[in-house]
């Protein structure tokens, strides 16, 4: 398998971990943290060229991001448990970023995430954040999906 084959789900599950990871150390070395997924069991089943983009295009806009979550919150995000705060910048950048994926599939693609890393009800949350903000930033795209029904 290529590293332009891989799963992009499995690179979104490193970029989440990666994210996680700079969230709690502070540490944002990109270098250590694709190191850090490149030692992993199964990071050969990732697409590693989505994961590396991922992760630099969080990491470059995350200011820009966290601005465009913080109105949708009803906290701060510095009040976010870090897999919510990683899963929603993963969510809002590939909205905002990553036009060839499909709204429904970057909300998810981080839902599920956070089902898998997340607290108990984390995921709700995740989800409902990231539904307003595709419909604000997919609005034309989610419309069309809501006339299609």
């Amino acid at each position: 398998m290529s590293k332009s084959r891989g799963s992009r789900s499995v690179s979104r599950e490193f970029a989440l971990r990666a994210v996680y990871q700079w969230r709690v150390s502070g540490d944002a070395d990109m270098a250590r943290l694709l190191a850090t997924a490149e030692d992993a069991d199964h990071y050969k089943t990732a697409n590693a060229e989505y994961f590396q983009s991922l992760l630099e295009g969080i990491l470059a806009h995350a200011d820009d991001l966290n601005g465009t979550l913080a109105p949708l919150l009803d906290r701060g995000v510095e009040a976010l448990s870090p897999i919510e705060h990683a899963a929603l910048l993963l969510g809002a950048y590939e909205l905002g970023y990553c036009l060839d994926v499909p709204y429904k599939v970057a909300i998810n693609e981080s839902v599920e995430l956070t089902k898998k890393y997340g607290g108990t009800d984390g995921h709700k949350y995740v989800n409902g954040v990231l539904d307003k903000l595709a419909k604000v930033a997919r609005r034309i795209e989610v419309e069309g999906a809501g006339s299609s029904r």
